[in-house]
């Protein structure tokens, strides 16, 4: 069997641009080099061995990087914060079949002892590729924007406690979620920084000021901005307008039309622009399963209409959005390049996780992880390290 294929036919996303009637080559695991450079020689088979499969793609199509989420509590009816490891892979399997063929897997709020051990378990699945790290949402939150987190259980930022949950995930912690403007806030910052983890400012009650101070101390990215924040205001402008403002932050998107309306995503992607916008899902166990009762940490939730909402207050309780969903609404209704979506869905996030040269973009060498979505922008095909977890008909 040959282990070269050529995906040829389709609009190929490149970082140089978009090519129409393109090829890619993909050398087992990885994206081949088919000459000079991948544009130049795309809409040619040259360089692709000659037993090569080639897949003609239907006019119309196009030929993405695979989706990378840095944001994703679990899918297809299983948690990354309380699952098996089996349930941690059905969720990961899940998105896959959605074109995110990378993921971290985030925790919520819970007991700083449960969440070290929750750590231990993520982080070999990390070293085994199967998940790209974690990221710790809470419990170094604010009780003012606690959003679906146990109140409860949410606590001041202390440092030793921060170094505690990056120990526990044996270098695979790549972002954390917390309150800067609580005491240990900014110093948590820092320690974050100088271990290369992200500190991610979000369900934060911070004022304007508070919010640069943090950015100051080393913060790079707005976990799931407007959400669980303070909202914009003429005179107290809040965290929102210092998180938009300054070309050090990515800030996250949830386009599911139910986290942001459709005018505060454009306002976002205006302001910050696709070179720091990051979409995510912030999925949780319900994404690509349904409705129904779930658990979030220690909290009941119900989701009705694709909707989660917690049954005790009703607030949002993380989404059940996949990427796929997420990229065809950036383009047919917020009407966004393509160009600047990928930016958004795989080459960012890549990069903030500092795996841009392996994934995030269509260039040789790389891994082959790529999505082929049809003129509609609905997906019919994703590819992972070279095999096709969803192969186009």
């Amino acid at each position: 069997m040959a282990t070269s294929k050529v995906l040829a036919g389709a609009q190929v996303v490149l970082p140089t641009g978009t090519i129409s009637n393109g090829r890619v080559i993909i050398d087992g695991a990885r994206i081949g080099d088919g000459g000079p450079s991948l544009l130049e020689r795309s809409r040619e088979l040259g360089g692709a061995p000659s037993d090569a499969e080639v897949i003609d793609l239907a006019p119309g199509h196009w030929v993405v990087p695979g989706f990378v989420d840095i944001h994703n509590h679990g899918g297809g009816g299983a948690s990354f914060t309380s699952g098996t490891v089996d349930d941690v892979l059905k969720g990961v399997h899940t998105h896959r079949l959605h074109g995110t063929t990378t993921v971290v897997a985030s925790t919520v709020t819970g007991e700083m002892d449960f969440l070290a051990q929750r750590a231990g378990l993520l982080s070999e699945l990390a070293e085994q590729g199967d998940i790209a790290g974690i990221h710790f949402e809470g419990p170094f939150i604010s009780p003012c924007r606690k959003g679906a987190h146990s109140e409860v259980l949410l606590r001041d930022p202390d440092p030793a406690e921060v170094r505690k949950l990056i120990d526990a995930a044996r270098g695979r912690a790549k972002m954390l979620t917390l309150a800067t403007e609580l005491p240990g806030g900014i110093d948590s910052v820092r320690l974050l920084a100088e271990h290369g983890v992200i500190a991610a400012i979000g369900h934060t009650d911070a004022t304007y000021e508070q919010t640069q101070e943090a950015i100051d101390a080393g913060a790079t990215v707005a976990t799931h901005l407007y959400n669980a924040m303070p909202t914009l205001g003429h005179r107290a402008p809040g965290p929102i307008a210092a998180l938009l403002e300054d070309e050090r932050i990515t800030v996250e998107l949830i386009n599911d039309g139910t986290h942001l309306h459709p005018a505060s995503f454009e306002l976002a992607f205006h302001h910050a622009g696709a070179a720091r916008t990051a979409l995510i899902t912030d999925a949780m166990d319900a994404a690509g399963f349904g409705d129904g009762r779930y658990m979030l940490g220690p909290l009941e939730v119900e989701v009705l209409d694709s909707v989660a909402r917690l049954v005790e207050g009703g607030s949002i309780a993380g989404s059940t959005l996949t990427l796929d969903r997420a990229f065809k609404r950036s383009v047919t209704v917020d009407g966004l390049p393509v160009d600047d979506v990928v930016r958004a869905i795989s080459v960012n996030p890549a990069r903030l996780l500092g795996m841009y040269d392996e994934v995030g973009s269509l260039e040789p060498g790389k891994d082959a992880d790529l999505v082929v979505l049809d003129a509609e922008f609905d997906l019919v095909g994703v590819m992972r390290k070279g095999e096709w977890v969803v192969a186009p008909k």
